[in-house]
């Protein structure tokens, strides 16, 4: 299969690209700064008339990946302008696979200046947006373009929303803060995910038989706090409405969906126990 992978300069853009190549598939690298594939402005639609030619599916990961260090109009206008651009002209390709790469932060939880609280929980995909964030704005305003293209192209789309991805030091370094208070994760709900199994995720939703588009929460089974998880909802969100008994330190996010339609299992933990 010959596959289109954006953002691959970034972490894991960069290992898909790579796990796909070493599991025997095509891969076409692209990246706005320079990597060794192609490069260019995903805004412009007629390079990415130009990339998407010829290929069999897209792994769409290149956005701005917060709403810090950028301007909102940027962030809102890379992350939009590019997801329609690559999206719709993939489908209108006739591409067959698409996986849009989007993020826990579609649901306006994590960046939010207003300190938001999900309305209830385990927080399913069909949980609202409730947030005030440019960037959580733009990632669901990407699974709305994800949908729309599916249904005008007949086409399979995946939405995969990943919440804080890393391993090794990266993973380390986001623990210890969390550890020594759960606080500071308050809007991440205290979600993560190892990139191996991140990476596990794409190449099922590129794989799996599906049809239509497919709108689906990917995270570790646990959260990342060495609290309960229904202290941290007492403590930190008392307003979210509990719809049934957590686990001691099972996730705030529902991941029954995505083992529903792609039958994914997170294997990688970071307390000690690798399934």
């Amino acid at each position: 299969m010959k596959v289109l992978v954006t953002g691959a300069g970034g972490a894991l853009g960069g290992l898909v690209a790579e796990q796909l190549s070493a599991g025997g598939h095509s891969v076409r690298a692209h990246d706005k700064k320079t990597i060794s594939g192609s490069v260019g402005d995903l805004a412009d639609l007629t390079h990415v008339q130009h990339v998407v030619a010829g290929v069999d599916a897209v792994v769409h990961c290149a956005a701005i990946p917060s709403p810090v260090d950028h301007p909102d109009d940027e962030i809102f206008r890379n992350n939009v302008q590019s997801t329609y651009n690559v999206l719709d002209t993939a489908g209108r390709a006739g591409v067959g696979r698409i996986v849009y790469i989007s993020s826990a932060s579609a649901l306006g939880l994590a960046w939010s200046q207003l300190d938001a609280s999900p309305i209830e929980a385990p927080v399913t995909e069909d949980h609202p947006f409730v947030g005030d964030d440019v960037y959580g704005l733009s990632k669901q305003v990407g699974e709305t373009i994800a949908a729309a293209a599916s249904r005008r192209w007949r086409t399979t789309i995946v939405s995969l929303r990943f919440p804080f991805i890393g391993t090794g030091e990266r993973l380390e370094h986001h623990l210890k803060p969390i550890h020594d208070d759960p606080g500071v994760d308050r809007g991440g709900l205290w979600a993560w995910l190892d990139m191996r199994d991140a990476v596990r995720a794409v190449e099922a939703a590129l794989t799996v038989p599906l049809d239509g588009h497919h709108l689906l929460n990917v995270v570790a089974p646990d959260t990342t706090a060495l609290v309960s998880t229904a202290e941290l909802l007492g403590t930190y969100h008392p307003t979210a409405v509990i719809t049934r008994p957590f686990g001691e330190f099972e996730s705030v996010y529902s991941g029954q969906r995505c083992r529903r339609v792609l039958g994914f299992e997170p294997i990688y933990g970071w307390r000690g126990v690798v399934r």
